[in-house]
C-alpha cells in the first residue's frame, strides 16, 4: 500500500496530531529517534529535516556530521496512544548525505543495495517472517527493571499461570490498531517469556515491523508496570530469547524460487544453494545476528538454541529447519538470530551468503534428521557437522575473514561494527564476575 502526502495531511488534520517521531536505526541496531512538531510536517515531506550524525555511536566522524532523514511515507502511522501533549505519529527514515546520496552507515539503505544484487540475478522478493521472544520482568519501587517475573508459566500455558496474558493481549491489540496481522500470541518456554509473531512481509518492511514491535512492546509493558526486555539471556538457567528467521525468495514471475513439487522435500535447487550459502559463511553471520557478548550466553546445548551447523527438513536441533508447508508457503527457518540483533543487517548479511550460494551453485550437505544435541563430538566430525563460534570475540574472528559477509555490510558499516564489538569484548574481560568470585575467592 503506498500513501500520498495528501493522505497524511489529511490523517494530522483529522487525528489531530501534534508531533511526529522521525525513526532511523543505527549500526547497533539501537532504534534512533527525532520528534518534531507536526508544524515541521512539510518540511520533513521535502526531505529537509536535518540531524547531527556525530552525535550518534560509531555512525559518522564530526567533520561529516550534516545528515537528512528521508522519510518513507509507506510507514507513516499514528500510534494509538498518545502523551498528555497530544498525539504523535511516525515515519521511518533512510539517512542521506548533503550532496543527496544513501549513507553508507545506514543498515536500511545498506538492505535496499543488497536487494539490488537479488533484482539483478532475476528475483523479485526476499520474505522474512520473524518470531521475536522476549521477557516481562516486574519494576522495582524506583521505576528500575529486575530479573523477577511476573508469573511462573511456561510453553503455551493460560492464566492465571500466565500473568503476563493481560499485557500480552494489550500488546497484540495495539500492533493490530496499526497494521500488524497477528497470527500466534503465546507464553513461551521459560518463566515471563513470551512469543508474538505476525504476518511475514517483503525484507525491508519486515525489519521495519521488526523495530516498530520492540517500540510497541516496551511502551505498552511500561504501562502494565512492566520492564519488556529483548537481551537474549537475562537469567541464568531458562532459556535465552530468540528471534528464528523464515525466509522465503520469489522470482520474477511471482513464484516461490525455493519450491519444486518433483524434489522428495519439495525443495528446488535454488534453495538447496542458499541453504548451502548461508551454512558456509554461518560462522561470520553469527557475529551480525548474535551481535552481544550475551548473546552466547544463549547459544550453548540443553535448551533448545542451535549451535551446531546442519540442516533438516524434519526436527530442530539444527541451525535451519525447513518447515513443512510447501507451494508459496515453502521456506527456510534460520533458528540462531537472537532479538539483539539489527534487523536490516542481519536481512542483507543473510540473503548476501544465500545469493552467493545460488552464484556459486554450491552444493548443500545432507540433511541431519538426527537429534544433534544426543550426538557425540566425533558421531558429529564424522557427518561434518561444525559448530558455530561460542563467543562473540570468536564470531568478530570470522566475520574478519569472510569477505561475502563483509561485502553485505559494506566498508562503513563493517569497520565502525568491528570497531564497537571490539571494545565490547574488551570491557568484558576486564569484568570479575559473580561467578568467578564464588569459584575463586575462598579457594584461593
Amino acid at each position: 500500500m503506498t500513501i500520498t502526502q495528501e493522505e497524511i495531511l489529511k490523517q494530522v488534520e483529522e487525528m489531530d496530531v501534534r508531533y511526529l517521531r522521525l525513526i532511523f536505526t543505527d549500526i547497533l541496531g539501537t532504534i534512533k529517534n527525532v520528534e518534531v512538531p507536526i508544524t515541521q510536517l512539510k518540511k520533513v515531506l521535502s526531505n529537509k529535516m536535518m540531524f547531527d550524525g556525530s552525535s550518534i555511536e560509531v555512525f559518522v566522524r564530526i567533520e561529516e556530521s550534516d545528515m537528512y532523514l528521508y522519510p518513507d511515507l509507506d510507514t507513516w502511522v499514528v500510534f494509538p496512544w498518545s502523551s498528555k501533549h497530544g498525539t504523535i505519529a511516525r515515519l521511518i527514515c533512510d539517512v542521506y548525505k548533503p550532496d543527496g546520496t544513501p549513507f553508507a552507515g545506514d543498515p536500511r539503505s545498506n538492505l535496499k543495495r543488497i536487494l539490488e544484487e537479488m533484482d539483478e540475478l532475476g528475483f523479485s522478493n526476499f520474505n522474512l517472517g520473524p518470531e521475536p521472544e522476549f521477557f516481562l520482568f516486574k519494576l522495582d519501587e524506583n521505576g528500575e527493571p529486575t530479573l523477577e517475573g511476573n508469573d511462573q508459566g511456561s510453553y503455551f500455558d493460560l492464566a492465571p499461570v500466565d500473568l503476563g496474558e493481560e499485557c500480552r493481549r494489550e500488546i497484540v491489540l495495539e500492533l493490530e490498531k496499526i497494521g500488524f496481522d497477528i497470527e500466534a500470541s503465546h507464553h513461551e518456554v521459560a518463566p515471563g517469556q513470551h512469543e508474538i509473531d505476525w504476518k511475514y512481509a517483503s525484507a525491508v518492511a519486515a525489519c521495519d515491523n521488526i523495530q516498530t514491535f520492540k517500540l510497541v512492546v516496551k511502551t505498552i509493558a511500561r504501562k502494565h508496570g512492566l520492564h519488556a526486555t529483548f537481551m537474549p539471556k537475562p537469567v541464568f538457567g531458562i532459556a535465552g530469547s530468540g528471534m528464528h528467521f523464515n525466509l522465503s525468495l520469489f522470482d520474477k514471475e511471482g513464484n516461490n524460487a525455493f519450491y519444486d513439487p518433483a524434489d522428495e522435500h519439495g525443495l528446488s535447487d535454488t534453495c538447496r544453494y542458499f541453504i548451502a550459502g548461508v551454512m558456509k559463511h554461518a560462522k561470520a553471520l553469527t557475529a551480525i545476528c548474535n551481535p552481544t557478548v550475551n548473546s552466547y550466553k544463549r547459544l550453548v546445548p540443553g535448551y533448545e538454541a542451535p549451535v551446531y551447523i546442519a540442516w533438516s527438513a524434519q526436527n530442530r536441533s539444527p541451525l535451519i529447519r525447513i518447515p513443512e508447508a510447501r507451494g508459496l508457503s515453502t521456506r527456510i527457518e534460520l533458528r540462531s538470530v537472537d532479538p539483539a540483533a539489527n534487523p536490516y543487517l542481519a536481512m542483507a548479511a543473510i540473503l548476501r551468503a544465500g545469493l552467493e550460494g545460488i552464484r556459486e551453485k554450491l552444493p548443500v550437505p545432507a540433511p541431519v534428521d538426527r537429534n544433534i544435541y544426543a550426538m557425540s563430538t566425533a558421531e558429529r566430525k564424522e557427518v561434518g557437522i561444525d559448530d558455530l563460534p561460542s563467543s562473540l570475540a570468536e564470531a568478530i574472528d570470522c566475520l574478519k575473514t569472510d569477505t561475502v559477509v563483509k561485502d553485505a555490510l559494506g566498508g562503513h558499516i563493517y569497520s565502525n561494527f568491528v570497531e564497537a564489538k571490539k571494545f565490547e569484548w574488551a570491557a568484558y574481560r576486564s569484568q570479575v564476575t559473580q561467578w568467578e568470585l564464588d569459584q575463586y575467592l575462598k579457594l584461593f
